[in-house]
């Protein structure tokens, strides 16, 4: 890696205890999933282009970058979401616990009940708040113990102590925030190895932000995280590791299509970043 360059952060960004590990050697835990020279299309067109990096286990990795550039895409690749999708094909070869997730063995199914996701707006389903969290160990099958499989996941998400008197009450009464946290606690019962999330406060208000924020850094104990944000205070608060894309854009076509810039701790992403794009974006010059 290139010498990195001293960047002063604009005012507010302040790392927190996840990226202050940034000062040790970038020595990865064991590895979850290896990307290597993952690209993704849809039909004819790149949305992002050969994308190598490790997310290691039981610590928080960040995608951040500007609009456009893939950083949902791929944190769809993680769990087959873009399987979903009409024309999406994804190239390369991503391992999940040195496995091969795109293989033809390989039941898309179970990958996604082992790697949860939760979205940018909170979609709790038209039920109770107890019956959204049993609704996955159901499906499992579960039918004895789901009181307590709902109670201790709606303490992983710090929110049994606001709801547990109104369990049978309707998830859709709950505030934006606790519905969030709802859904969190709904990806987590059925006890998966990872949890994505897609831009999991874009619309939450700071408090009910900084709630999940906390929420994130507990659940990395039991879980590995990987979160997709254009909030540079969130990546810097809560993030050990970030992967930073930006838009490569054709200069004949006018093609836009994602890349990876440099993927390294929390902190020296943000402090001497190795790219002057990273600097860049980092600093508020663009994005």
């Amino acid at each position: 890696m290139a010498t990195g360059r001293n960047v002063t952060l604009p005012q507010g960004i302040h790392l927190g205890q996840a990226g202050a590990r940034g000062g040790e050697p970038a020595v990865r835990a064991e590895s979850v999933f290896e990307l290597r020279d993952v690209s993704v299309t849809y039909g004819d067109f790149t949305a992002v282009r050969d994308v190598s990096f490790d997310v290691p286990r039981n610590e928080i990795t960040a995608l951040i970058g500007p609009s456009g550039c893939g950083k949902s895409t791929m944190l769809r690749c993680l769990n087959r979401m873009n399987d979903l999708i009409p024309g999406a094909a994804v190239h390369g070869r991503i391992t999940y616990h040195g496995h091969d997730l795109y293989g033809p063995d390989v039941d898309a199914v179970e990958v996604r009940r082992r790697i949860g996701m939760v979205f940018q707006k909170a979609n709790p389903f038209p039920k109770s708040i107890y019956d959204n969290v049993a609704f996955g160990p159901r499906l499992d099958g579960k039918k004895k113990g789901l009181d307590d499989v709902v109670e201790r996941a709606l303490q992983q998400a710090a929110l049994w102590d606001e709801v547990k008197s109104n369990l049978k009450g309707s998830a859709l009464a709950l505030s934006g925030g606790q519905q969030q946290r709802l859904c969190i606690a709904r990806a987590i019962a059925v006890q998966p190895d990872v949890v994505l999330m897609d831009e999991p406060c874009s619309a939450l208000d700071p408090i009910a932000t900084l709630r999940i924020e906390d929420l994130m850094r507990d659940l990395r104990d039991d879980y590995t995280i990987v979160i997709v944000t254009h909030n540079m205070q969130q990546a810097a608060r809560v993030s050990d590791w970030t992967a930073f894309l930006t838009v490569n854009v054709d200069d004949t076509s006018g093609s836009r299509t994602g890349e990876l810039v440099e993927f390294d701790r929390t902190e020296r992403i943000f402090t001497q970043a190795s790219d002057p794009r990273t600097e860049g974006y980092i600093t508020g010059r663009f994005g």
